[in-house]
């Protein structure tokens, strides 16, 4: 991908010096978690037993290796929220920039305690991004999605829940999940696809500006689908079932990625009145 260093983003909130853990949740028990602090409006973190731990100061060294990504991320960051301004007023919704926290091991969230194996976040409740930026070499070498532009991938799919936010979608789905909670994992699967579809928009606006080099798209692509649920079930040697998603399969989240790509129109990316397919 182009990109030009402009330095670190304003919106850029650096919190990798210290933290607060959680021990006893893994990814897929810490995600649901989540999900049920915003739909009960009650922080359940709160009721797992937390353990404190300080990273202390960022080691000089560690802060020099990870400053080219953070110059990246920043990059990502600014690029698709500008994007996003130029592009929301157009369908009546005015844009304001989300925040992006870098942490290492845990932090603070106004979502309840976010950590590490919970991978890149967003939270509605403080309009933020969150990630630990070791998560871009598991994307690599643990579910094979490597090159720059499946890094921007990851940042555009959270900045997709922020417009979901301002458009009010999220809400929505809270009220219906609330209204019968059966459904869901059905609303979840498709508010991450909606999400796939507007990090696709951003994709088709870089392409229209030049910032696409050969292989972008497909590391795109392939991030999508390596964060499907059906393919992180069975890496993890567990049984795939459909009706646990909460994500939406590779092949759902690839083809609602190369939707909003192909049309560059987030009227486009309705997940909902489709069915989610």
């Amino acid at each position: 991908m182009k990109w030009n260093d402009m330095g670190r983003s304003s919106n850029i909130e650096d919190r990798r010096g210290s933290g607060v853990g959680r021990m006893g949740m893994g990814l897929g028990g810490t995600a649901v978690l989540l999900v049920l602090s915003l739909l009960f409006g009650r922080n359940l973190f709160e009721d797992v037993p937390a353990t404190t731990t300080s990273t202390g100061e960022l080691a000089p060294a560690d802060s020099a290796r990870e400053e080219p990504e953070v110059r990246f991320v920043s990059f990502v960051l600014d690029d698709a929220q500008q994007t996003w301004a130029n592009v929301l007023p157009k369908y009546g919704t005015p844009y304001r920039d989300a925040k992006l926290v870098l942490f290492r091991g845990a932090t603070e969230t106004g979502c309840g305690t976010g950590q590490t194996a919970m991978g890149p976040f967003y939270c509605p409740l403080d309009e933020k991004v969150y990630i630990d930026l070791s998560f871009y070499d598991e994307l690599k070498t643990k579910f094979g999605a490597s090159g720059d532009f499946a890094q921007a991938y990851v940042i555009a799919h959270e900045l997709g829940h922020h417009v979901q936010h301002l458009l009010g979608t999220d809400q929505q789905v809270r009220r219906a999940q609330q209204g019968d909670p059966s459904t869901a994992n059905q609303y979840s699967v498709r508010l991450e696809l909606q999400a796939d579809c507007y990090a696709g928009v951003w994709g088709r606006s870089t392409q229209q500006r030049d910032k696409l080099e050969q292989g972008d798209i497909e590391e795109g692509l392939n991030a999508a689908a390596s964060v499907g649920d059906d393919r992180i079930l069975a890496q993890s040697g567990r049984h795939v079932n459909t009706d646990s998603f909460t994500h939406g399969s590779s092949a759902q989240r690839v083809s609602w990625f190369r939707k909003g790509f192909e049309t560059g129109d987030p009227r486009a990316c309705d997940t909902f009145g489709s069915g989610g397919g």
